[in-house]
């Protein structure tokens, strides 16, 4: 679907995972490793905000869960553009790689969607409970002394970009 505050098509997680299975595990079994991440939101200024999010997924569906009237939660029903980071994690070298999810977060009211994810979740109560509409994932590794960049957003093929630590250009994988 396209958003009307920016004009981009935004999908939710199962749509991604079946235009790219493969990529959409890697970037969940990344998120898996930590508990805690990293939510970007835009204050009422413009300006970003960032904070600590715990993100599920459940049901085919990205979950940003947050306590009531959080400053996040604010900033995501003023402006619901988004973007999540995976911990980075102890390893200054980033071994497991950068992952990051870009999108608009809507907020579910429903009472049964809302006790089903809080059944396996067991938030504490009440709580807001937004599903991810992806705009961009980005993964960002180093392999064989190589800087690679692999982004994917909806309607388009998983780019792959790759760069060494010279003066060449980045190139792109065919």
């Amino acid at each position: 679907m396209a958003s009307q505050e920016t004009g981009t098509t935004a999908v939710g997680w199962s749509e991604f995972r079946r235009a790219q299975a493969q990529f959409a595990e890697r970037v969940e079994a990344r998120f898996a490793q930590y508990k805690h991440h990293v939510l970007a939101t835009l204050r009422r200024d413009g300006s970003p905000r960032v904070t600590g999010l715990e993100v599920e997924f459940q049901g085919g569906e990205l979950w940003l869960g947050m306590m009531p009237n959080s400053m996040k939660a604010r900033d995501l029903h003023r402006d619901p553009r988004f973007a999540v980071q995976a911990n980075p994690g102890p390893d200054a070298e980033m071994a497991d790689g950068d992952v990051r999810i870009s999108g608009r977060a809507v907020e579910v009211t429903d009472p049964v969607v809302k006790a089903s994810f809080a059944s396996k979740v067991e938030p504490p109560e009440p709580f807001h409970l937004f599903r991810a509409e992806l705009t961009e994932v980005v993964f960002t590794g180093v392999e064989n002394d190589e800087l690679v960049v692999r982004t994917w957003r909806p309607g388009a093929a998983l780019r792959t970009l790759r760069r060494g630590n010279g003066e060449e250009s980045a190139r792109e994988d065919a």
